[in-house]
């Protein structure tokens, strides 16, 4: 079977289509939809038994939604700024966050620092804030005895967040810290609002945990 020009057009436009359900980007995945609409256009017009006039009419309305997105999410990347320790954090502990994301993420966090001998979380009391470790070290203990030391990047309260629980251990500040934390109640609604975000916060719980149990901590 020989493939004509025409054919390899279908085919461009169903492959691009194909291929924007996988990305993750959604600037991207609007773009390639977009593109795949251009292309779906060509084909229906010059196809045989066309043009294909109702097929065309709602690709031409795909591709203004798809524009009309891309718009707004081109203007909110413009409005997104960081500072150098915020972007450090978007670079690594939250990479597979969207910049736009992760600007939701940081706008019901608070920034806060901490000095030595200050007790971020009590073992068996009730936890209602999430925290991570931007620049420290804390000092994790279970019944009266250290089982670990923590450092940047690590997360406090994670699992209480996760299970609903009382805080599982004691951690106290070791050194001046300097640490984000997140309100419990206002992440979870977050979370709840923005699926996406929900599966990379899930990513970040997961690289914490493993971090835990190997002692890279």
């Amino acid at each position: 079977m020989t493939l004509t020009l025409l054919d390899m057009i279908g085919h461009l436009s169903f492959g691009l289509t194909a291929f924007s359900f996988y990305v993750k980007d959604m600037l991207l995945l609007r773009a390639l939809a977009t593109a795949a609409g251009a292309v779906g256009i060509v084909y229906n017009y010059f196809i045989p038994a066309g043009p294909l006039w109702l097929v065309i009419f709602w690709l031409c309305v795909f591709m203004a939604l798809n524009l009309l997105r891309i718009f707004h999410l081109l203007r909110e990347r413009r409005q997104v700024s960081f500072t150098d320790e915020e972007r450090e954090l978007a670079q690594t502990v939250f990479r597979n966050f969207a910049p736009v994301e992760f600007m939701k993420l940081l706008r019901i966090a608070e920034w806060r620092s901490a000095e030595p001998g200050e007790v971020l979380a009590r073992q068996d009391e009730a936890q209602s804030e999430l925290a991570l470790i931007y620049n420290g070290e804390v000092r994790v203990e279970r019944g009266g005895a250290e089982v670990a030391r923590g450092r940047d990047g690590m997360l406090i309260g994670e699992m209480s967040f996760i299970q609903g629980s009382a805080a599982n251990a004691t951690v106290t500040t070791e050194r001046p810290t300097r640490y984000l934390v997140w309100p419990q109640r206002a992440l979870r609604a977050l979370l709840r609002r923005n699926p996406t975000m929900d599966v990379a916060m899930q990513s970040v719980f997961n690289v914490d945990l493993v971090r835990k149990m190997s002692g890279a901590t």
